[in-house]
């Protein structure tokens, strides 16, 4: 699947207060989902001793699923494509390789 059909496709499921002019919701939801994912790293930390079973992984992954979700309702909101964030994304990480920047921090670096 193409971003730009996932996001397409995602926004028919969206429904939230003040759609098309909220993104403070799809924030919050991408924050709290975030946080889900890190709850169950947390978890294969503290119970299974830093090893990942096929059934914790496939779980992770539903949770990175709808990380995904609120980052394209977000990238709707903000009239942006996923595509597009994607591709400066790359270009970014590829300008940092090329100048040895990827460590370090820093926005612009």
């Amino acid at each position: 699947m193409k971003f730009k059909d996932y996001q397409k496709e995602s926004r028919k499921t969206a429904l939230y207060p003040n759609q098309g002019k909220n993104f403070v919701y799809p924030t919050l939801g991408l924050a709290g989902e975030a946080g889900e994912v890190a709850d169950k790293i947390k978890k294969i930390i503290r119970d299974k001793n830093g090893k990942v079973d096929k059934e914790t992984a496939k779980e992770i992954g539903k949770e990175l699923g709808d990380v995904l979700w609120y980052i394209a309702q977000l990238a709707t909101e903000l009239g942006l494509s996923l595509e597009g964030i994607a591709k400066e994304n790359l270009k970014k990480l590829f300008s940092r390789q090329k100048r040895g920047k990827i460590q370090g921090s820093g926005d612009n670096r």
